[in-house]
């Protein structure tokens, strides 16, 4: 991983679009507690460069879901240096979702929709069941649960891009899951980020997802597939 080229895309051409990025995180942040980073450079280093190292497993021109967008992280920033991603934006807190759409306005980024609803009740819609070329989600729970989650809105060829730490246990307890769930893990890229274990695991969907999958009700935490 590059980590220097990624941080010369973040202080390139898309430079004020962070900073203005990082004044309405801060901004917004006071009021609906969107990170506990909140100094400038942690902001930068844990959230705007560890969402663009993973941009180059993004096909070009996908429609892609990210679960649990909290502060838009990874796809805000994705966003500014990938316009020709579609953005759907899951979060089941509606203050979350406020914020989200206050930024992308405020950004300018078209093609970024929000969607105050919970992940199980989106992966059950027809219109939205493996209908996207790609999903994404980073810090929402461990692969097991997160594969049920998200694989269901992967359409049959598309990609499950995970953003996760040190992932070895993790990958190893949800192996049975990817296979049930229709998935075979394609990469896992590791690298380090300040001295911090990073990794994105990128999980290619080969089959359709069962349509019991995901069975809701708390149940993919509770009870995850092992």
């Amino acid at each position: 991983m590059d980590i220097d080229f990624y941080e010369k895309k973040i202080n390139g051409d898309k430079k004020e679009q962070f900073e203005r990025l990082f004044c309405l995180l801060s901004e917004y942040n006071k009021r609906y507690n969107l990170t506990s980073i909140t100094d400038m450079e942690g902001v930068y280093c844990k959230h705007f460069l560890d969402s663009v190292v993973g941009e180059k497993y993004f096909p070009c021109g996908a429609s892609v879901v990210e679960v649990g967008s909290g502060g838009g992280f990874p796809s805000l920033p994705l966003k500014i240096i990938r316009d020709d991603l579609f953005f759907t934006l899951i979060e089941s807190t509606g203050k979350k979702c406020e914020y989200l759409k206050a930024a992308s306005a405020a950004l300018g980024l078209d093609g970024v929709k929000v969607l105050n609803i919970r992940a199980e009740e989106g992966a059950r819609d027809e219109k939205m069941r493996e209908k996207f070329d790609a999903c994404t989600a980073r810090a929402v729970a461990r692969m097991n649960t997160l594969c049920e989650y998200c694989l269901p809105f992967v359409k049959t060829g598309g990609v499950f891009i995970a953003y996760k730490g040190d992932v070895d246990e993790e990958l190893k307890e949800a192996e049975k899951a990817i296979k049930i769930l229709g998935g075979r893990v394609e990469t896992v890229d590791k690298f380090e980020i300040n001295g911090e274990k990073r990794a994105i695991v990128v999980i290619k969907k080969i089959a359709p997802t069962p349509e019991k999958y995901p069975r809701g009700r708390g149940l993919e935490r509770k009870k995850p597939i092992l």
